[in-house]
């Protein structure tokens, strides 16, 4: 995963896989809580599934501040490139 639109992705199909979604409703754009209607225990299954793709936990405080699908991308795009930076 080493650009956003792997990310996209990666996370579109963990989102249809882990809570049933249609992948169509699955956008940049959506809003996780809205329009997705993620809970905050979902939110958890979805940082941990993120561990698990990329080796990196997101942290909690930092999930926070995401609202969309968009969002999320960004900051696993982040994370993913921030380690590598610091090589």
């Amino acid at each position: 995963m080493n650009n956003r639109e792997e990310i996209f992705a990666t996370l579109q199909a963990a989102l249809v896989e882990l809570f049933e979604l249609d992948a169509e409703r699955v956008t940049l754009e959506a809003n996780l809580y809205e329009d997705l209607e993620i809970d905050s225990i979902d939110a958890v299954d979805l940082i941990d599934h993120i561990k698990r793709q990329t080796g990196k936990k997101i942290a909690a405080e930092q999930f926070k501040a995401v609202r969309t699908v968009g969002d999320v991308v960004e900051a696993v795009y982040l994370l993913v490139h921030a380690e590598a930076a610091s090589d």
